[in-house]
């Protein structure tokens, strides 16, 4: 809603915005007895990885179960989206949280 004042200044009105948070997880599953990894980012840790568990996620996550053993928070999508960019790519990164989850 936005309120006209009377020399043409325009105000917003109303509640403010709720400031959203931005996730960026790392995911397990033993997969053929061998430790799986899957990077992700959402705005719900807890859904996201009830989508992945039920068959609802990424297509890589289907049929497994999954934990989650890693995640990071940030203030912006772009943010977390360049994080995960990171970590997909960091090979050593990734490999050193597996080791901490064993």
């Amino acid at each position: 809603m936005v309120f006209n004042h009377l020399i043409g200044v325009r105000f917003p009105v109303g509640p403010p915005k709720l400031k959203m948070s931005y996730f960026v997880y790392v995911i397990s599953s033993n997969r053929n007895s061998k430790l799986t990894t899957y990077v992700g980012h959402t705005n719900n840790l807890k859904k996201r990885l009830s989508l992945h568990n039920r068959g609802k996620g990424a297509k890589f996550t289907r049929g497994n179960l999954w934990k989650i053993i890693y995640s990071e928070k940030f203030d912006t999508k772009s943010e977390a989206l360049s994080r995960e960019y990171y970590i997909k790519k960091n090979r050593k990164f990734r490999n050193l949280i597996k080791k901490t989850f064993k």
